[in-house]
């Protein structure tokens, strides 16, 4: 697969990596010998950045992901991230930084995590501090580049102050466009571009059911998209797309990584599937090129976006 460089320190990883969430949370009922089947065939495809955080499963993701990527780790560069507490609040204070870091390298088996993301922004501690603490852990070894996810144009600014930041994460689809002012930024400083829920949590799978139909549990029922007033809107601008991917003859999924791909080249989407077959779907949209024709029609078919709000507060609009 093509390789593609993330900020200035080195960091170069497979132009779509594997976003892990789903396999422990967020979208009903997950299967481990599946999920780790999925994660082998991404890499067996040439996929090498895999992503997850202490908060997927408290654990469980990182042990997971750890023990599927175990075969060969040296070939793999893996991303997680602390800052969220069980409440679902924020904390990144430089004490909690250091135990939760510890417990990742734990839970991961491995001696040093590829790169290590400030979930969200903690307002009750500086970003500098936050940064100092993550910067220990590059010193001793135990971390090799940093990230930041969802954070605002001055954070980032500061953090990189203090100590080189090489990616920021935060979501960016098609539906979820809210992340491209941004990008001057990130490359004026030459930090690289993680998207994440690429392919919209779903939607832009041709499988999007109304909110109803899915799982209790599943986080999908509790978003605007999937909404009574939206899903509708959202639906026919998933067919025109799936019409457009359909005259080149790849599929919609395939489609909305593409478009990701070609809006930067420092731009890296994690797609998540447990289902083996739909990661090599997800990963042959490497070798799919855009035309300037085809990103126009995409952006007249949705050029706001998806219907409703993505669910997450963009602190920088």
């Amino acid at each position: 697969m093509q390789q593609r460089s993330l900020g200035t320190q080195g960091l170069t990883v497979s132009a779509i990596g594997y976003g892990s969430m789903g396999t422990v949370v967020g979208y009903g009922a997950t299967d481990d010998s599946e999920s780790v089947a999925a994660i082998r065939q991404a890499h067996d495809l040439g996929v090498t950045f895999f992503d997850t955080a202490e908060m997927y499963g408290w654990g469980d993701g990182e042990k997971l992901l750890g023990r599927a990527v175990a075969p060969f780790r040296d070939e793999a560069v893996i991303a997680t991230k602390f800052g969220f507490t069980p409440g679902f609040g924020t904390d990144s204070r430089p004490e909690h930084i250091r135990e939760v870091v510890e417990t990742s390298l734990r839970n991961l088996g491995v001696d040093s995590i590829d790169v290590l993301y400030q979930h969200r922004l903690d307002p009750s501690v500086p970003i500098e501090d936050v940064v100092g603490a993550m910067a220990e852990f590059v010193d001793a070894g135990k971390v090799k580049y940093l990230g930041l996810s969802e954070a605002t144009p001055s954070a980032i600014r500061r953090a990189h102050a203090v100590h080189p930041i090489s990616v920021l994460q935060t979501e960016y689809s098609i539906f979820a466009p809210v992340a491209e002012p941004l990008f001057p930024l990130l490359a004026e400083l030459g930090i690289g571009f993680v998207a994440y829920s690429p392919l919209a949590r779903g939607f832009l799978t041709g499988t999007a059911k109304r909110a109803r139909d899915y799982d209790r549990g599943d986080f999908r029922t509790l978003m605007d998209w999937w909404n009574a007033d939206n899903y509708d809107a959202n639906t026919r601008v998933v067919d025109q797309l799936t019409e457009l991917a359909a005259g080149k003859g790849v599929t919609v999924s395939q489609l909305a990584l593409a478009w990701i791909l070609a809006q930067r080249d420092f731009i890296v989407p994690i797609p998540g599937s447990r289902n083996p077959d739909r990661v090599a779907q997800n990963v042959a949209a490497a070798d799919i090129e855009l035309t300037a024709d085809d990103l126009a029609r995409i952006a007249a078919i949705a050029p706001g976006g998806g219907h409703g709000d993505r669910g997450t507060p963009s602190p920088w609009l």
